[in-house]
Protein backbone atom coordinates (compact mmCIF):
# COMPACT_ATOMS: atom_id res chain seq x y z
CA UNK A 1 0.00 0.00 0.00
CA UNK A 2 1.31 3.71 -0.93
CA UNK A 3 0.52 5.56 1.83
CA UNK A 4 2.03 8.68 0.83
CA UNK A 5 -0.78 8.58 -2.08
CA UNK A 6 -3.02 8.71 0.24
CA UNK A 7 -1.82 11.78 2.43
CA UNK A 8 -3.94 14.73 1.62
CA UNK A 9 -6.85 13.44 0.59
CA UNK A 10 -10.39 13.48 2.45
CA UNK A 11 -11.18 9.71 1.97
CA UNK A 12 -10.29 6.20 0.39
CA UNK A 13 -9.83 6.95 -3.67
CA UNK A 14 -12.61 4.72 -5.75
CA UNK A 15 -9.44 2.59 -6.99
CA UNK A 16 -8.12 1.45 -3.37
CA UNK A 17 -8.82 -2.44 -3.84
CA UNK A 18 -11.10 -3.02 -1.08
CA UNK A 19 -15.16 -2.48 -0.97
CA UNK A 20 -15.93 1.47 -0.13
CA UNK A 21 -19.48 0.81 0.45
CA UNK A 22 -19.70 -2.08 2.89
CA UNK A 23 -18.09 -3.74 5.43
CA UNK A 24 -14.97 -6.16 5.19
CA UNK A 25 -12.90 -8.16 7.47
CA UNK A 26 -9.08 -8.38 8.31
CA UNK A 27 -8.74 -11.57 6.40
CA UNK A 28 -10.31 -10.01 3.01
CA UNK A 29 -8.21 -6.85 3.74
CA UNK A 30 -5.27 -9.34 3.44
CA UNK A 31 -6.34 -11.94 0.89
CA UNK A 32 -7.86 -9.28 -1.31
CA UNK A 33 -4.96 -6.32 -0.96
CA UNK A 34 -2.12 -7.72 0.76
CA UNK A 35 -2.68 -5.26 4.11
CA UNK A 36 -1.35 -6.16 7.01
CA UNK A 37 -2.63 -4.97 10.58
CA UNK A 38 0.38 -2.09 10.60
CA UNK A 39 -1.48 -1.64 7.31
CA UNK A 40 -4.80 -1.23 8.67
CA UNK A 41 -4.35 0.30 12.04
CA UNK A 42 -2.40 3.09 9.67
CA UNK A 43 -5.78 3.62 7.80
CA UNK A 44 -7.55 3.58 10.80
CA UNK A 45 -5.33 6.24 12.66
CA UNK A 46 -5.48 8.29 10.03
CA UNK A 47 -9.52 8.28 9.61
CA UNK A 48 -9.83 6.72 6.34
CA UNK A 49 -10.91 3.46 8.06
CA UNK A 50 -13.59 3.11 10.75
CA UNK A 51 -13.26 -0.13 13.23
CA UNK A 52 -16.63 -0.78 14.20
CA UNK A 53 -15.99 -3.94 16.14
CA UNK A 54 -13.02 -6.09 16.29
CA UNK A 55 -11.80 -7.84 13.13
CA UNK A 56 -14.25 -5.77 10.88
CA UNK A 57 -13.27 -2.16 9.01
CA UNK A 58 -15.47 -0.15 6.61
CA UNK A 59 -14.37 2.99 4.87
CA UNK A 60 -15.15 6.33 7.08
CA UNK A 61 -17.46 7.81 4.14
CA UNK A 62 -19.91 5.30 4.52
CA UNK A 63 -22.56 6.84 6.54
CA UNK A 64 -23.69 5.02 9.79
CA UNK A 65 -26.92 2.91 9.84
CA UNK A 66 -28.77 0.20 11.61
CA UNK A 67 -28.17 -1.79 8.31
CA UNK A 68 -24.51 -0.91 8.07
CA UNK A 69 -23.92 -2.49 12.11
CA UNK A 70 -26.17 -5.78 11.04
CA UNK A 71 -23.69 -5.82 8.25
CA UNK A 72 -20.75 -5.48 10.60
CA UNK A 73 -21.70 -8.10 12.90
CA UNK A 74 -23.01 -10.62 9.79
CA UNK A 75 -19.39 -11.25 9.02
CA UNK A 76 -18.36 -12.75 12.48
CA UNK A 77 -21.51 -14.09 14.38
CA UNK A 78 -23.08 -17.74 13.83
CA UNK A 79 -26.01 -17.73 12.01
CA UNK A 80 -27.62 -19.32 15.63
CA UNK A 81 -25.94 -17.17 18.04
CA UNK A 82 -27.59 -13.86 19.73
CA UNK A 83 -25.78 -10.56 20.07
CA UNK A 84 -26.55 -9.48 23.59
CA UNK A 85 -25.61 -6.52 26.16
CA UNK A 86 -22.90 -3.94 24.95
CA UNK A 87 -23.81 -4.70 21.37
CA UNK A 88 -27.28 -5.58 21.29
CA UNK A 89 -27.80 -2.01 22.97
CA UNK A 90 -25.35 -0.34 20.36
CA UNK A 91 -27.85 -2.40 17.65
CA UNK A 92 -30.82 -0.73 19.33
CA UNK A 93 -29.13 3.16 19.07
CA UNK A 94 -28.14 3.11 22.70
CA UNK A 95 -24.69 3.89 21.60
CA UNK A 96 -23.23 4.85 24.93
CA UNK A 97 -23.74 1.35 26.29
CA UNK A 98 -20.18 0.04 24.80
CA UNK A 99 -17.35 -0.06 27.05
CA UNK A 100 -15.82 2.89 27.96
CA UNK A 101 -13.10 3.56 25.25
CA UNK A 102 -14.09 0.79 23.37
CA UNK A 103 -14.31 3.22 19.78
CA UNK A 104 -10.61 3.11 20.72
CA UNK A 105 -9.69 -0.50 21.93
CA UNK A 106 -12.63 -2.62 21.21
CA UNK A 107 -13.90 -5.80 23.14
CA UNK A 108 -15.12 -8.75 21.89
CA UNK A 109 -18.78 -8.92 21.16
CA UNK A 110 -20.92 -10.28 23.65
CA UNK A 111 -22.68 -13.45 21.42
CA UNK A 112 -24.17 -16.18 23.57
CA UNK A 113 -25.63 -19.46 21.89
CA UNK A 114 -28.34 -21.12 23.43
CA UNK A 115 -28.27 -23.25 26.00
CA UNK A 116 -27.03 -26.55 25.89
CA UNK A 117 -25.15 -25.13 22.50
CA UNK A 118 -21.75 -24.46 24.84
CA UNK A 119 -19.75 -21.04 23.36
CA UNK A 120 -17.73 -19.50 20.85
CA UNK A 121 -13.99 -20.00 20.83
CA UNK A 122 -12.55 -17.06 18.98
CA UNK A 123 -10.66 -14.06 19.70
CA UNK A 124 -13.72 -11.92 18.40
CA UNK A 125 -16.34 -12.95 20.89
CA UNK A 126 -16.92 -13.02 24.73
CA UNK A 127 -19.15 -16.13 24.52
CA UNK A 128 -21.18 -18.39 26.60
CA UNK A 129 -24.92 -19.85 27.23
CA UNK A 130 -27.59 -18.31 28.09
CA UNK A 131 -31.20 -19.21 28.45
CA UNK A 132 -33.78 -17.44 25.84
CA UNK A 133 -37.50 -17.12 25.65
CA UNK A 134 -38.94 -16.61 22.68
CA UNK A 135 -40.18 -12.78 22.94
CA UNK A 136 -36.82 -12.00 24.37
CA UNK A 137 -34.98 -12.14 20.58
CA UNK A 138 -35.68 -10.09 17.76
CA UNK A 139 -34.49 -10.30 14.08
CA UNK A 140 -32.69 -7.31 12.45
CA UNK A 141 -31.80 -7.63 9.10
CA UNK A 142 -30.72 -11.28 9.82
CA UNK A 143 -29.13 -11.13 12.87
CA UNK A 144 -30.28 -12.29 16.23
CA UNK A 145 -30.03 -9.82 18.82
CA UNK A 146 -32.17 -9.35 22.50
CA UNK A 147 -35.03 -7.18 22.30
CA UNK A 148 -34.79 -3.55 24.20
CA UNK A 149 -36.35 -4.57 27.22
CA UNK A 150 -34.05 -7.73 27.62
CA UNK A 151 -31.13 -6.18 26.66
CA UNK A 152 -31.67 -3.77 29.74
CA UNK A 153 -32.09 -6.93 31.92
CA UNK A 154 -28.68 -8.17 31.03
CA UNK A 155 -27.42 -4.92 31.02
CA UNK A 156 -28.74 -4.45 34.48
CA UNK A 157 -27.66 -7.55 35.78
CA UNK A 158 -23.67 -6.50 36.75
CA UNK A 159 -21.34 -7.11 39.22
CA UNK A 160 -20.79 -3.35 39.10
CA UNK A 161 -23.50 -1.05 39.96
CA UNK A 162 -22.08 1.94 38.02
CA UNK A 163 -22.31 -0.09 34.76
CA UNK A 164 -25.72 -1.59 35.99
CA UNK A 165 -27.00 1.74 36.04
CA UNK A 166 -25.21 3.41 33.01
CA UNK A 167 -26.67 0.85 30.75
CA UNK A 168 -30.07 0.85 32.51
CA UNK A 169 -30.31 4.47 32.04
CA UNK A 170 -29.27 4.52 28.58
CA UNK A 171 -31.29 1.81 27.34
CA UNK A 172 -34.65 3.73 29.31
CA UNK A 173 -33.65 6.08 26.78
CA UNK A 174 -34.51 4.46 23.56
CA UNK A 175 -37.93 5.19 25.05
CA UNK A 176 -39.21 2.16 23.64
CA UNK A 177 -40.40 0.48 26.47
CA UNK A 178 -41.57 1.83 30.34
CA UNK A 179 -39.94 1.83 33.49
CA UNK A 180 -42.96 -0.17 35.03
CA UNK A 181 -42.51 -2.84 32.40
CA UNK A 182 -38.43 -2.78 33.40
CA UNK A 183 -39.29 -3.19 37.37
CA UNK A 184 -42.03 -5.61 36.68
CA UNK A 185 -39.77 -8.04 34.75
CA UNK A 186 -36.57 -8.21 37.63
CA UNK A 187 -38.36 -11.15 39.43
CA UNK A 188 -38.15 -14.06 36.67
CA UNK A 189 -33.82 -13.43 36.97
CA UNK A 190 -34.24 -14.68 40.64
CA UNK A 191 -31.65 -16.74 41.49
CA UNK A 192 -29.21 -15.94 38.50
CA UNK A 193 -26.05 -14.20 38.68
CA UNK A 194 -26.06 -9.72 40.08
CA UNK A 195 -29.60 -10.33 40.13
CA UNK A 196 -29.89 -8.23 43.29
CA UNK A 197 -27.61 -5.60 41.67
CA UNK A 198 -30.40 -5.65 39.07
CA UNK A 199 -33.19 -5.04 41.52
CA UNK A 200 -31.88 -2.18 43.26
CA UNK A 201 -30.73 -0.17 39.76
CA UNK A 202 -34.11 -0.27 38.41
CA UNK A 203 -35.80 1.50 41.09
CA UNK A 204 -33.57 3.97 40.77
CA UNK A 205 -32.91 4.06 36.60
CA UNK A 206 -33.99 7.55 34.85
CA UNK A 207 -33.97 7.72 30.83
CA UNK A 208 -33.35 11.16 30.85
CA UNK A 209 -29.65 10.58 31.74
CA UNK A 210 -27.67 11.45 28.82
CA UNK A 211 -24.07 9.63 29.22
CA UNK A 212 -22.84 6.93 31.46
CA UNK A 213 -20.37 9.65 33.06
CA UNK A 214 -23.96 11.49 34.20
CA UNK A 215 -25.68 8.16 35.71
CA UNK A 216 -22.51 7.52 37.64
CA UNK A 217 -22.69 11.20 39.18
CA UNK A 218 -26.53 11.07 40.08
CA UNK A 219 -25.64 7.39 41.86
CA UNK A 220 -22.94 9.07 43.94
CA UNK A 221 -25.90 11.73 44.74
CA UNK A 222 -27.96 9.27 45.93
CA UNK A 223 -25.85 6.90 48.06
CA UNK A 224 -23.96 10.23 49.45
CA UNK A 225 -27.33 12.30 50.05
CA UNK A 226 -30.13 9.73 50.09
CA UNK A 227 -32.35 11.82 48.66
CA UNK A 228 -32.49 11.50 44.74
CA UNK A 229 -32.01 14.48 42.60
CA UNK A 230 -33.35 15.53 39.23
CA UNK A 231 -31.99 14.97 35.88
CA UNK A 232 -31.83 17.50 33.36
CA UNK A 233 -33.81 20.43 35.26
CA UNK A 234 -34.52 23.45 33.43
CA UNK A 235 -33.34 26.87 35.45
CA UNK A 236 -35.45 29.57 34.26
CA UNK A 237 -35.66 33.18 35.54
CA UNK A 238 -38.59 36.19 34.79
CA UNK A 239 -39.74 33.82 31.81
CA UNK A 240 -35.77 33.45 30.36
CA UNK A 241 -34.05 29.77 30.40
CA UNK A 242 -30.98 29.60 31.69
CA UNK A 243 -29.61 26.76 31.51
CA UNK A 244 -30.25 23.08 31.91
CA UNK A 245 -28.43 21.09 34.53
CA UNK A 246 -27.43 17.37 34.80
CA UNK A 247 -28.93 17.79 38.00
CA UNK A 248 -30.56 19.34 40.42
CA UNK A 249 -32.20 19.55 44.17
CA UNK A 250 -34.78 22.27 43.35
CA UNK A 251 -35.61 23.18 47.00
CA UNK A 252 -32.07 24.06 47.58
CA UNK A 253 -31.13 25.79 44.31
CA UNK A 254 -28.45 23.66 43.50
CA UNK A 255 -27.01 21.32 40.90
CA UNK A 256 -24.48 19.51 39.42
CA UNK A 257 -22.66 18.89 36.42
CA UNK A 258 -20.57 16.33 34.47
CA UNK A 259 -17.95 18.32 32.88
CA UNK A 260 -16.59 15.79 29.85
CA UNK A 261 -13.91 16.18 27.46
CA UNK A 262 -16.01 15.73 25.01
CA UNK A 263 -17.96 18.47 25.41
CA UNK A 264 -16.01 20.92 28.07
CA UNK A 265 -12.54 20.90 26.77
CA UNK A 266 -12.28 23.86 24.47
CA UNK A 267 -11.52 27.40 25.99
CA UNK A 268 -14.83 28.23 24.00
CA UNK A 269 -16.84 25.56 25.48
CA UNK A 270 -15.32 26.09 29.63
CA UNK A 271 -16.39 29.77 29.12
CA UNK A 272 -19.89 29.34 27.79
CA UNK A 273 -19.72 26.97 31.25
CA UNK A 274 -18.94 30.04 33.61
CA UNK A 275 -20.74 32.09 31.72
CA UNK A 276 -24.21 29.85 32.01
CA UNK A 277 -23.24 29.15 35.64
CA UNK A 278 -22.64 32.65 37.03
CA UNK A 279 -25.91 33.83 35.10
CA UNK A 280 -27.80 30.96 37.14
CA UNK A 281 -26.22 32.13 40.58
CA UNK A 282 -26.83 35.90 40.12
CA UNK A 283 -30.27 35.64 38.12
CA UNK A 284 -31.85 32.79 39.89
CA UNK A 285 -29.80 32.45 43.06
CA UNK A 286 -28.63 28.84 41.81
CA UNK A 287 -25.08 27.28 42.89
CA UNK A 288 -23.55 24.59 40.72
CA UNK A 289 -20.83 21.91 41.25
CA UNK A 290 -19.24 20.92 38.38
CA UNK A 291 -17.20 17.43 38.03
CA UNK A 292 -14.38 16.30 35.88
CA UNK A 293 -13.12 12.98 35.09
CA UNK A 294 -11.12 13.07 38.01
CA UNK A 295 -13.74 13.52 40.32
CA UNK A 296 -15.34 10.70 39.80
CA UNK A 297 -13.03 7.74 38.84
CA UNK A 298 -9.69 6.66 39.76
CA UNK A 299 -7.80 5.97 42.73
CA UNK A 300 -8.51 9.83 43.73
CA UNK A 301 -12.46 10.40 43.14
CA UNK A 302 -13.42 12.61 45.27
CA UNK A 303 -17.18 12.66 44.15
CA UNK A 304 -18.30 12.06 47.69
CA UNK A 305 -16.39 15.28 49.35
CA UNK A 306 -17.53 17.47 46.51
CA UNK A 307 -21.52 16.52 47.06
CA UNK A 308 -20.51 17.18 50.97
CA UNK A 309 -18.99 20.21 50.07
CA UNK A 310 -22.35 21.31 47.63
CA UNK A 311 -25.33 20.58 49.66
CA UNK A 312 -23.45 21.90 52.60
CA UNK A 313 -23.25 25.38 50.78
CA UNK A 314 -26.10 25.67 49.21
CA UNK A 315 -27.98 24.66 52.63
CA UNK A 316 -26.11 27.68 54.33
CA UNK A 317 -28.11 30.07 52.64
CA UNK A 318 -31.59 28.79 54.17
CA UNK A 319 -32.32 28.47 58.49
CA UNK A 320 -30.35 29.87 61.10
CA UNK A 321 -26.67 30.79 60.77
CA UNK A 322 -24.65 30.46 63.36
CA UNK A 323 -21.16 32.19 63.91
Amino acid sequence: MNRLSLIGQPFLPADFPLPLDRPFTYRLAQREAGLDSKDLQWLVTNGFLVRPIKGVYVAAQVPDSVDLRCACLRLVVPPDAVVCDRHAGWLHGAEMVLAPGEHLALAPIRIFLPAGRGRLRNGLADSGERFFRRDDIVEINGLRITTPLRTAWDLGRNRWTERSLAGLDQMLRLDVFSKEELVAGVERFRGMRWVRVLRVMVSIADGRAESPPESVLRLRWIEVLVFAPIPQFEVWAGGEFLARLDLACEELRWGAEYDGVEWHHTPEQRAHDRKRRKLCRERADWLITPFQKENLFGPKQDAERLLRVGVAEARSRFGIRLP
